[in-house]
């Protein structure tokens, strides 16, 4: 705040007419002068003793800035009222102290009379004898430094927050120069100190700035902030996916001063996704190869029909035709085309089984719903016969379309059906139960429903039905419900247990309704 008392023998000693009021030795005109300012300013003058610092005169500026009346603060020593910490750093002369054509420019802590501290700025300059040269007294001119210092403050904890985040920050300029680099940055784009100054480009895959370029800055300019997933690349050339926050600084005026981005390394998240997916998709094939494990003897008995038919064929023409030297193809055509055929259908069935049980990559296409339904039914249907259970279509929309990948849609109904199947079964001589399937339009999503007249679901069992390793089956694993809930979010769809009044069980799952844009299935 004040200055040394120590003398000054510089170009202080001999005041020059461009020094102003500080030169005048007249006390009574120079205190009329000093009135008169202190009046109009909200700054607060105010007048010391060389030794002890005491003031002789203070401008009622004091009262806002510290609180004190100008009777209170008149014989108080500022060494009094100097935050500890900072009185001996103004007697070693603190950067903060720094000198400048005879004026002492000083920044502290002030103490105000309700006790707390607050940040003063202090210019100071001492008053000499013309005479003697000796300090008569230093004037002081203070104003509130508050909102500066803590705003400085501030900058130094956002630079310290900058520099020591995990997320990678960079500052442009309007041209998008680079202009700074965080540690983070830097470090992970393999970039050294020298980078600042490149263009922004250098950061980023071609395509991925041409996102910036076409999307990001346009939107940050109007809105502020834009915010998305591209991809940075090393000076090395590899790509690293990111989330990417860019902000559009405007000055108090609102013009455009310069560009921030904040970029978060989704390297191990994708890592970590990629990894999950194979994992879930590992889970998927599994169930489906248990599906068919349940559904073996169903298939046995199945492939056992055209088999059984195929060698009865076969051995019908070789007991007919065996000890004939010539045979006529009039003879042979029925009973070989029905070996084909039988044959054929056989092969149909082992053809449907590899197509359920391969492992592929899921590829979502517009698809009819009712032949898979019903290429579905068809396939259940010895096992239905086994439990003594009749399965139904009764799904009358012939022309819905739906987004879907087949197998993902087979093993969602097949999960369903089968589990309606099991909870119909009946010993052989009862009335068979029905398990049957209905579908109906809700806008742009088909709500499809499998239903059955079995016992229907335990109480209080809605909320674990689709947890892992939850079952009401003896010897169920209770994977079934849980991967296909996954498999209709994976296809943008929910699933849903509903309860009826009229007994049974009844899921309910949804799926998109194709538009005319969406690729047709080749299947």
């Amino acid at each position: 705040m004040f200055l040394s008392q120590q003398p000054n023998h510089g170009a202080m000693d001999t005041p020059t007419p461009e020094e102003g009021f500080t030169a005048l030795t007249d006390d009574a005109e120079r205190n009329r002068l000093l009135a008169e300012m202190a009046e109009q300013s909200t700054d607060m003058i105010s007048r010391h003793t060389p030794g002890d610092w005491r003031f002789i005169y203070a401008s009622p500026a004091v009262t806002h800035l510290l609180g004190y009346s100008v009777e209170e603060i008149v014989g108080v020593s500022a060494y009094d009222l100097y935050h500890p910490d900072d009185v001996e750093n103004f007697q070693r002369r603190s950067p903060s102290v720094r000198y400048e054509r005879g004026l002492y420019t000083h920044t502290y802590r002030f103490r105000c009379k309700d006790g707390h501290y607050t940040w003063l700025e202090s210019t100071s300059r001492t008053l000499r004898d013309p005479v003697t040269g000796e300090i008569r007294e230093i004037l002081v001119v203070s104003r509130d430094a508050s909102g500066r210092i803590e705003a400085e403050q501030t900058n130094r904890r956002l630079a310290r927050v900058l520099e020591s985040t995990s997320d990678l920050v960079i500052f442009t300029s309007l041209d998008h120069r680079i202009t700074h680099l965080n540690e983070s940055a830097r470090q992970a784009l393999s970039l050294d100190s020298a980078t600042p100054s490149a263009d922004l480009s250098a950061l980023f895959t071609e395509a991925g700035y041409r996102l910036l370029g076409e999307a990001a800055f346009p939107t940050a300019l109007r809105h502020g902030n834009w915010s998305g997933e591209l991809e940075m690349r090393d000076r090395r050339g590899q790509t690293i996916p990111v989330s990417l926050e860019l902000l559009a600084h405007r000055s108090y005026h609102g013009d455009m001063e310069y560009f921030s981005l904040v970029a978060r390394d989704l390297s191990a998240a994708k890592a970590a996704e990629a990894q999950l997916k194979a994992y879930q998709a590992d889970i998927e094939h599994a169930s489906r190869l248990v599906t068919m494990g349940e559904l073996a003897s169903s298939l046995a008995h199945e492939l056992n029909q055209p088999l059984t038919g195929i060698v009865n064929y076969l051995r019908g023409i070789q007991r007919r035709f065996g000890d004939q030297a010539e045979v006529r193809w009039q003879d042979l055509r029925v009973p070989l085309e029905k070996t084909v055929d039988t044959a054929l259908r056989a092969g149909g069935i082992i053809h449907r089984m590899m197509d359920f049980t391969r492992k592929r990559a899921p590829v979502h296409e517009a698809m009819n719903l009712l032949p898979v339904v019903d290429d579905l039914l068809q396939f259940c249907e010895p096992n239905a016969e086994r439990h003594n259970v009749v399965l139904e279509n009764r799904i009358t929309l012939t022309d819905a379309r739906v987004v879907a990948d087949r197998i993902q849609l087979e093993q969602i109904l097949l999960n369903l059906i089968v589990n309606a199947i099991e909870a119909c079964q009946r010993p052989a001589g009862q009335a068979p139960l029905k398990v049957w399937l209905e579908a109906e339009r809700h806008g742009k999503q088909l709500e499809i429903r499998v239903r059955d007249q079995g016992p229907g679901l335990p109480p209080h069992s809605s909320d674990k039905l689709f947890e892992r390793f939850f079952t009401t089956k003896k010897n169920g694993l209770g994977m079934g419900l849980a991967i296909s809930r996954s498999l209709v979010e994976s296809l943008g769809g929910e699933l849903w247990p509903l309860a009826v009044e009229e007994g049974g069980a009844c899921f309910c799952f949804t799926l998109a309704l194709a538009d005319d844009d969406t690729p047709a299935t080749t299947n």
